[in-house]
């Protein structure tokens, strides 16, 4: 999966790593990239196409859907993150409205695109979709069930020659961050690290310092190993 002269699209395409991973895409000379944002914007240069796309909107992601013509490449960033002590059942809802089902929605109204292309599907999630941080844990427990979706998905759309990655970056230097003391890898080189794994088709992604120490002890953990055994029940039916 070369990004040179492929369609991308990436969610939550105006600040942190999704304008990063549009930036990045661009320099890898991608032929088109779709920047969904919830607000509207505009860019310089004439491959990128500006979508207005909140993924909670059923509406506009049906739109954008039908502006986009043809796509390779659809990269689910937009999220959100919130303190929270799992007293209030509404902040944990609000987390899975957009890191679940937001993506989630994303993913169907592509889907026919994406099996045209052959294409991939990447889920930005995080370390936390492995272990939860208690500040934060709505947030952690959105990014866990996002990542048991995407491992499902990649069984389930295998046999239509779609790729699935996630991602699981550690502490980034975005707006969401920036303000605690504690070291972040830069935005730019967690771009890079992400569409370098893509173009070598590792599955799960561990694009920063923090996290790249998880990643030989992850691919070869027990839970990896049974993610790929009950992934088989796909292609064998089971009988009684």
């Amino acid at each position: 999966m070369i990004i040179t002269g492929k369609t991308v699209l990436v969610t939550g395409a105006n600040r942190g790593i999704g304008q990063a991973l549009a930036e990045e895409a661009l320099a890898r000379d991608a032929k088109r990239v779709y920047a969904g944002t919830r607000v509207r914007m505009t860019h310089p240069d004439g491959r990128v196409t500006p979508l207005t796309l909140d993924v909670t909107s059923a509406e506009q992601i049906q739109e954008a859907a039908e502006t986009v013509s043809s796509l390779d490449i659809l990269i689910n960033n937009a999220g959100v993150q919130y303190q929270d002590d799992l007293s209030d059942r509404a902040a944990l809802e609000r987390h899975l409205a957009v890191n679940l089902f937001g993506t989630h929605s994303v993913i169907q109204a592509f889907l026919p695109h994406l099996a045209q292309a052959r294409g991939a599907i990447v889920n930005i999630l995080s370390l936390n979709a492995l272990a939860p941080l208690p500040l934060i844990p709505a947030y952690s427990i959105s990014k866990a069930a996002a990542f048991n979706m995407t491992q499902s998905l990649r069984a389930l759309l295998a046999g239509r020659g779609i790729q699935v990655h996630a991602v699981h970056p550690g502490p980034v230097d975005t707006d969401m961050i920036r303000s605690l003391g504690i070291p972040k890898a830069s935005v730019p080189s967690v771009a890079r690290a992400i569409f370098d794994a893509v173009e070598k088709e590792e599955e799960d992604i561990f694009p920063d310092p923090m996290s790249q120490p998880m990643a030989e002890s992850w691919r070869n953990s027990a839970a990896k190993a049974l993610e790929q055994q009950l992934a088989a029940f796909v292609q064998t039916p089971v009988t009684a």
